[in-house]
């Protein structure tokens, strides 16, 4: 199967209840890893823990390709798309980590899923993918609740912070993209770990690369703590759920399916008051409300669209084939009015050639006996 039939099946592909829950798995994951971020910046600068956690999950993924059996270095001509997709990756990852030192926490989770709408305008002009009004306006809301429930628009925003959200956007965009490059390369016929571990191994040389330019070191040895939130971050953010995300995307639809990361977030938010027991307002508590009965209703409707039109082609095909097309019905009506006229003609031709015998016997017999009449032998 060629990518672009791929393409075409994982557009149309409902998404199914496991997928639903292995994605809400990730954003309560990755909601989790901004705190794990923040807890481990006090021993490790954010690029160094960028570069560390990237270094800790190649041999994670080169583990599991060995476990699953998978060929990571057989060349299938996805070089050129794979390394792409590790420089992008490896700034995405430069300009977040370096925004948040010019903007707050609470701006950078909502500029960075700003990504949701760069993936569907992305998909709509790469992908061929479509999305309704209806759509569209649910990743509006959704992103105008994360923006209430985290507290934008803010008061006292200087140059800085602005810098810092251009920063993030940007950072967004590039996630974005690279979600589009595996849905648009040869990467979508390779394996999800080969199309992360790309993008992993890439990145390592572009994060050390950026921590040595802004003179990042380690003051002491990263205490206890610190080092658990890295083996989480390398292992389980970045080794299994990066995984599962791409190979997620590769599956299904992109536009459709990036939208659940708006939930992140909140898990974010939820977080900081189980760990770092913060207050949560009841502003927040509407409006991730508000979230995720969008999130419900975008994805109810489209549920609710492709099960009439499964029921559709179902009656369509009970039918009969003579009204899957306009005119089918009367070509059909002619091939069997011309099957009708040849057998037709063949009884004719049958009885024709019966009768021509019958006809050829009797003058073999009034011969004979007109033979025998004058003495002649027969």
């Amino acid at each position: 199967m060629s990518s672009h039939e791929k393409r075409i099946i994982s557009a149309g592909r409902p998404l199914s209840p496991g997928a639903v829950a292995l994605m809400l798995m990730l954003c309560l994951s990755w909601g989790f890893n901004q705190i794990a971020v923040k807890l481990a910046l006090a021993d490790i600068p954010p690029m160094l823990q960028a570069t560390i956690r990237s270094a800790g999950a190649l041999p994670v993924l080169l583990l599991i390709a060995r476990m699953r059996g998978v060929t990571m270095f057989k060349r299938d001509g996805t070089l050129r798309a794979g390394l792409f997709a590790g420089v992008l990756f490896g700034i995405e990852f430069v300009l977040i980590y370096r925004g948040l030192l010019f903007t707050s926490a609470s701006r950078g989770v909502v500029f960075i899923y700003t990504a949701p709408f760069f993936v569907a305008f992305g998909s709509y002009l790469f992908l061929g993918e479509r999305l309704r009004a209806s759509q569209w306006g649910g990743l509006a809301l959704c992103f105008t609740g994360v923006a209430l429930a985290i507290g934008v628009p803010q008061a006292n925003v200087d140059a800085n912070v602005l810098l810092g959200d251009l920063m993030i956007v940007g950072g967004a965009a590039l996630w974005a993209a690279t979600t589009l490059i595996v849905k648009a390369t040869p990467l979508l016929n390779a394996p999800a770990e080969k199309a992360l571990g790309y993008q992993v191994a890439v990145s390592i040389p572009i994060l050390a690369l950026a921590a040595w330019f802004w003179g990042e070191t380690l003051t002491r040895v990263p205490g206890s703590l610190a080092l658990s939130l890295m083996a989480y971050q390398a292992i389980w953010v970045v080794g299994l759920t990066y995984l599962l995300w791409v190979a997620l995307v590769k599956t299904y639809s992109a536009s459709k399916f990036s939208a659940f990361t708006f939930i992140t977030p909140l898990f974010g938010v939820v977080a900081i008051y189980l760990i770092m027991h913060v207050a949560v307002t009841l502003a927040f508590g509407a409006a991730s409300l508000f979230v995720i009965a969008v999130l419900f209703l975008v994805n109810h409707s489209r549920l609710h669209e492709q099960a009439n039109n499964a029921a559709a082609r179902r009656r369509r095909r009970s039918s009969g084939p003579a009204q899957n097309h306009p005119g089918h019905g009367r070509q059909c009506r002619r091939r069997r009015g011309r099957a009708d006229r040849g057998a037709v003609d063949d009884q004719y031709r049958h009885r024709r050639c019966r009768r021509n015998r019958g006809a050829d016997r009797g003058a073999v017999a009034r011969r004979f006996r007109t033979g025998a009449d004058h003495g002649r032998p027969g």
